[in-house]
């Protein structure tokens, strides 16, 4: 029998017309012997924009669902997650060949990491890329360590959410993503680095994808009263969860 690794995406109607290409990359993945992947694609919200870009393949699942947000979307997706681990792929990014199974590697080579990330590239609006400064060395990512770096360099993480492969049950312990209207991911990822050893490669893992209609693009995502009160609420839930001392280990 086949081992799964569940790739959860959520989409929207202005992003929907980008799932052709996130569905080719994921075409392009070769996996280890025994290991296939299925794609759960949710829509945040209802109506008829989303479906014409959903491919025809029995390996894709397709539903809709109240609008809540990016982090809702996914977390109600899980209701339909099989297999050990969960891999994300928002609508507008794109794997790069051999990432999936890079990822794989990682958790099944060590039973005490709870997740994996890597590195990511812009994907400019021209088709070029360029990378983020301050990448860490490919390896382990210790209990804690992504939580200190991000409160010292100005709430920016050193490992990018949208790379993160998770073990299901894990992400299922920690209740999926958080009930924010934005950061809810980078929320998910410190909790997770509270409770558990993490992997990072240094080897490109996605494209992420920068144009006009991203939400993190968009004004209401910088408001500095809810950018100040989504950075408490995502520390102190971090910092919570390291003082309780409940580890995935």
């Amino acid at each position: 029998m086949s081992r799964r690794v569940t790739v959860v995406t959520a989409v929207h109607a202005p992003s929907a017309r980008f799932l052709p290409e996130a569905y080719r990359s994921l075409c392009e993945q070769r996996l280890p012997d025994g290991w296939e992947w299925r794609w759960l694609i949710q829509q945040d919200g209802a109506g008829d924009e989303v479906l014409p870009y959903v491919p025809d393949d029995v390996r894709v699942s397709f539903r809709q669902g109240r609008a809540g947000g990016p982090g809702v979307a996914r977390t109600i997706a899980l209701a339909r997650a099989e297999g050990p681990y969960v891999k994300i792929l928002d609508a507008d990014d794109q794997l790069t060949p051999g990432a999936l199974a890079r990822d794989l590697a990682a958790l099944e080579a060590d039973p005490a990491v709870g997740w994996a990330t890597s590195r990511a590239l812009d994907l400019l609006p021209d088709g070029t890329t360029a990378g983020f400064p301050g990448d860490p060395q490919e390896g382990p990512v210790e209990r804690g360590a992504v939580l200190d770096f991000w409160t010292a360099n100005g709430f920016r993480a050193q490992v990018h959410p949208a790379t993160l492969c998770v073990r299901r049950e894990l992400l299922l312990a920690l209740g999926g993503w958080m009930a924010l209207p934005a950061s809810e991911d980078t929320g998910l990822l410190l909790a997770l680095n509270a409770v558990s050893r993490g992997w990072f490669s240094a080897r490109a893992g996605l494209l992420y994808r920068k144009w006009e209609g991203q939400v993190t693009g968009q004004s209401a995502h910088t408001d500095p009263a809810e950018r100040e009160a989504r950075m408490a609420v995502v520390a102190a839930r971090a910092r919570a969860l390291g003082e309780f001392g409940w580890r995935y280990d």
